[in-house]
């Protein structure tokens, strides 16, 4: 049996695999195979360094990464360069001395110039290009010694002061060189340094004069992002340890992730690190990874739910009329992993029984989100509404009616919510109405029709602003159950092909051109469902994991859902034959006596069967708790923080967007055009160019695809200029042009 050899590596050496080793001692660099000496040279001696280098990699004793990635602090295209010499030259091509008589490039004028020209706070790139260099040519010089960039001070000032300016080519390759050092365009190595050691809390913002930034135009929706609360939270909803990106910088590049349309953080990985750093005032974006950390730093460490009430209740104050019509709606948000075991429940948009979280709503008229409660186990839209979203309403909506109004005026509401008919019961509209809360929602199962002459033509005005004309009717009409009613106040409305549509409110002090626009506004909550998941992919997981939901939950019963299923499947089959011997009378064909004896017979086979089935499922308890069942059976629910956190900053970045629609909707002929031209405004690129000396950061957002949108963004870049809004972090004035 072969032993195997354990290397002795002596004290003080430099690790590169578990056969071989270098130290570096009294002027002298030995490199060891095992315990062996296998090659030795005098420190310094460049030449034999890189021919022992590339010879133990073409010998198999080491391999590229190895030697990269230990503390030689060698580049890997300097090795795999090295090696290529070793395969296709002999030995000698690494001591031969270079041609004296070759002309020198870097001269002591040459090196001069450039020394002058990095003093005045120009890129290695700029000055290479400036000196007619070879850019690795110039930082080999700097490397050594020959030129100097001490002139320059401190890092953070010549960048803020420099009045050079960096395009995209300059930038990008300048980003690629990084890759050698911390990574793609991570050029502030001594601040991820320090930041890592703890010498400093964090990194500030400073930007550069940069042409063509890639996506430069997001920075027009910074004033609309801050004014929405963007940053509102921080330090007292979010908290985040401290390190290179601090709170404020995930926050920020979190709300443009969402304007520019990135979904997820590993959308990340496609887009330029650098460019976006520029956006943010940083060398660069977070990647991926360090950004799902952040966010989960961010989640766990503060209260985004706390967070997203504060911000609920701020919009409300400041729309005290909207946030009097609340709009509620339930949006399933289907599940296709398989860490969860979630329940199932009907998606009407696919027409399917799915897997998911059912997430309520609150919205305002033109669809503008308030808040949103996310719930794994529910059993319907009443009992979140009555749960979970009326003891928030009672907090945050304002210029609510005092206890001593109420108590005056019977007919006197809260608020009003609006929701569709799949809570048009007594039961729920009685259970607000004693909270006094008033309801509007659709009428179920009309079965009369009244006059047209009850009809009138009446100007009805929309949420939205415009105005349309409506046949509307109203009686005063009652709902009720066995036991009890309720009147409410009937609106229905005449369309020309006769069809009458019936709305009905306990919120009976309303009039009804009021009652009728703001029902009939309720599709504004699809279409920002339809827009939230096609832009903002509010469906999209930003954690994976679940949590066990609490072992008294109540959900239902496994055994009455399946009885429930085979009562409905009986019935099915029953209606069929009785359809089809209905049919038979009809259409009036000759059976014989024996045919509709034996189908009679299978009617009533089938309904002993059902009947059955009817018995069984009465038996067996609909609603049980969760512990009660088997543990492969038990509902979970997904982890909620990050979802939360990640609602907020995408309904802020939805109201953001709206803003700026608001603003550039009167310079447009086609108002349906103004969400389309802010994404392009959003996504186009930018110069950014900063003036210390003014205290201003000017974006000059790039022309857009016709002369209409051009005159449309540059009305909206002046009347963003107007705000004087100024940076959060660096305090410098926005000037928006457009160019």
């Amino acid at each position: 049996m072969t032993q195997l050899r354990i290397p002795g590596f002596p004290a003080g050496s430099i690790f590169i695999n578990e056969r071989v080793s270098v130290l570096t001692k009294e002027g002298r660099v030995t490199y060891f195979l095992g315990s062996d000496n296998y090659f030795s040279h005098r420190e310094g001696d460049k030449a034999s360094r890189r021919f022992i280098i590339a010879s133990l990699i073409y010998n198999n004793h080491a391999r590229v990464v190895e030697v990269v990635r230990s503390a030689l602090n060698i580049p890997q295209r300097s090795v795999m360069r090295w090696l290529k010499q070793y395969t296709e030259s002999d030995a000698d091509s690494f001591f031969v001395q270079p041609n004296p008589s070759r002309p020198r490039v870097m001269t002591k004028e040459k090196c001069s110039e450039c020394t002058s020209l990095l003093a005045q706070g120009l890129s290695v790139a700029k000055v290479a290009k400036h000196a007619g260099l070879e850019e690795s040519t110039l930082r080999k010089a700097i490397a050594r010694g020959a030129v100097s960039i001490a002139a320059q001070g401190n890092a953070d000032e010549s960048l803020s002061n420099s009045t050079a300016t960096t395009n995209k080519s300059d930038r990008t390759r300048e980003d690629a060189l990084a890759v050698s050092g911390m990574g793609t365009a991570c050029t502030r190595s001594d601040e991820r340094a320090a930041a890592a050691f703890g010498l400093i809390h964090g990194t500030s913002a400073y930007y550069e004069n940069s042409e063509d930034v890639f996506m430069g135009g997001l920075l027009v929706g910074l004033p609309v992002l801050c004014s929405n609360g963007l940053l509102s939270g921080l330090g007292k909803y979010l908290f985040m340890p401290e390190g290179f990106y601090g709170a404020l910088h995930i926050l920020m590049s979190l709300g443009f992730m969402a304007l520019g349309r990135i979904r997820r953080p590993e959308g990340l990985r496609h887009i330029p690190p650098g460019e976006l750093g520029k956006v943010i005032g940083l060398d660069r974006i977070p990647e991926a990874k360090t950004m799902r950390n952040k966010i989960k730093l961010l989640a766990e460490n503060g209260d985004p739910e706390a967070w997203m009430k504060e911000l609920s209740r701020t919009w409300m104050e400041a729309e005290p009329k909207e946030a009097g019509y609340l709009y509620v709606d339930g949006h399933v948000r289907v599940y296709s992993g398989n860490l969860a075991n979630l329940p199932r429940r009907y998606v009407s948009r696919q027409k399917l029984c799915l897997r998911g979280t059912t997430d309520y709503w609150v919205n305002d008229a033109v669809g503008q989100p308030f808040f949103v409660v996310s719930k794994s186990v529910t059993s319907g839209l009443a009992e979140a509404l009555l749960k979970y979203i009326v003891p928030e309403l009672l907090v945050s909506v304002p210029l609510q009616p005092s206890a001593e109004e109420l108590g005056k005026d019977k007919l006197l509401h809260r608020f009003v919510v609006i929701f569709d008919r799949e809570c048009s019961n007594y039961k729920l509209l009685s259970q607000l109405w004693e909270q006094r809360i008033g309801a509007i929602t659709y009428r179920k199962a009309v079965d009369d029709k009244w006059s047209e002459d009850d009809f009138e033509e009446v100007e009805v005005c929309m949420p939205g602003g415009h105005t349309t004309r409506m046949k509307l009717a109203s009686k005063e009409k009652t709902i009720s159950t066995k036991d009890n009613s309720m009147p409410v106040l009937e609106v229905r409305r005449l369309a020309k092909s006769g069809h009458q549509t019936a709305i009905i409110t306990t919120a009976r002090r309303l009039l009804k051109p009021v009652i009728a626009g703001r029902m009939f506004s309720r599709w504004c909550q699809e279409n920002y469902f339809a827009y939230m998941m096609e832009h903002f992919d509010i469906d999209g997981l930003i954690e994976y994991g679940c949590d066990e939901l609490p072992g008294n939950t109540v959900v239902i019963n496994p055994a009455w859902r399946d009885l429930d299923k085979a009562v409905v499947a009986q019935r099915r089959k029953l209606n069929k034959l009785n359809a089809k011997l209905g049919n038979a009378v009809i259409d009036g064909e000759e059976k014989t006596i024996q045919d509709n004896a034996e189908l009679l017979l299978e009617i009533e086979s089938q309904k002993i069967l059902l009947e059955d089935l009817r018995t069984k499922r009465k038996a067996v308890l609909k609603r049980i708790t969760i512990d009660s069942l088997d543990e492969y059976e038990r509902p979970q629910k997904l982890r909620p923080l990050r979802k939360m956190l990640a609602d907020a900053i995408k309904m802020i970045a939805y109201r953001a967007e709206t803003a700026l629609v608001l603003l550039i909707r009167k310079h447009l002929n086609k108002a349906g055009e103004a969400r389309a031209l802010i994404r392009e405004i959003l996504a186009s690129s930018a110069d950014i160019i900063p003036d210390k000396e003014q205290n201003t950061l000017t974006v000059r957002v790039h022309r857009m695809a016709n002369p209409v949108n051009d005159r449309a963004a540059n009305a909206l870049l002046e009347e963003l200029t107007k705000l004087e809004f100024k940076h959060p972090e660096t305090s410098m004035r926005l000037i928006y042009r457009l160019v």
